[in-house]
């Protein structure tokens, strides 16, 4: 703030107007830095703002983010999702692979060739998880979701009713082979493929087999759709776990993890085309 100093009056006769003089004892630092040569105000400028753009970028968050890595992918998974079945609506009708799942009409052979594909993921899986080629591995072992034994486990009552159980066939290996290879190389891309599988079976896998259930099982709901214990808390247990490992990777490695979730759509959508077969 400026001070009126003692205003003098000056009679000189030279002078058409009265004189008085205003002193500024501490001018603060934006005067001084208006005294600044131009060039030195506007680095100081630009310092600032700088400064205001990078901690924009630290703060900046990934959806799902706030809540762990695990609600990263399931954004990831959900907005693929949708994206999907928005293209499924602008298709024209030209074949059972490309019906919404409401209009599908399963066939008893080919919900077989899906269980059979099914199994073998699973195994795979459960297999790869079982060795922990990397330790992270191990911290998803005996988690509850395992579906191998269950599958088996169906196949025998279906094998019971004196269906013919097929072979593996060319979606299930071709995806049992690239877990493998992910799984020797490539961790964070498997655990994007183990979350999606595990957890996308607990909730639109299991409307699929109710749908599937009343067309041609009369209603009959298999082991694969049972689990021991409470779900919910299951799969928050696994949850749990997969933040925690994923505090250790970098934002990079989160990213390749998330862009996996394309593939794993892909391979599991093969599989489960098999039903219309």
């Amino acid at each position: 703030m400026a001070y009126l100093a003692p205003i003098s009056i000056s009679r000189n006769p030279q002078l058409t107007r009265f004189q008085f003089a205003i002193s500024a004892p501490n001018p603060g630092p934006r005067i001084q830095n208006l005294r600044m040569p131009m060039s030195k105000r506007m680095t100081s400028s630009s310092v600032v703002v700088a400064a205001t753009t990078a901690a924009e970028k630290q703060k900046k968050r990934y959806p799902g983010e706030a809540k762990g890595f695990v609600e990263e992918m399931r954004f990831v998974a959900m907005r693929l999702h949708t994206r999907e079945q928005a293209k499924e609506g602008e298709k024209e009708t030209k074949s059972p692979e490309e019906r919404p799942v409401a209009k599908w009409d399963p066939t008893v052979e080919g919900y077989l060739r899906f269980l059979v594909d099914s199994k073998l993921v699973y195994d795979t899986l459960e297999r790869i998880i079982d060795h922990a080629t990397f330790p992270t591995y191990a911290e998803f072992n005996n988690t509850g979701l395992e579906r191998a034994d269950k599958l088996a486990m169906d196949l025998e009552w279906f094998k019971e009713q004196g269906y013919e159980i097929p072979e593996p066939t060319a979606p299930g290996l071709t995806y049992s082979q690239y877990l493998k290879d992910l799984a020797d190389k490539d961790p964070q891309a498997f655990i994007c493929h183990f979350y999606n599988i595990y957890f996308a079976h607990s909730a639109g896998g299991r409307m699929i087999g109710r749908k599937v259930a009343e067309k041609i099982l009369d209603n009959k709901e298999l082991e694969f759709y049972k689990w021991d214990g409470d779900l919910s808390q299951l799969l928050q247990n696994v949850r749990e776990k997969l933040n925690k490992v994923a505090e250790e990777w970098t934002r990079e490695e989160k990213n390749h993890c998330l862009e996996e979730t394309h593939k794993s759509f892909k391979y599991s959508g093969e599989i489960l085309r098999l039903i219309l077969s």
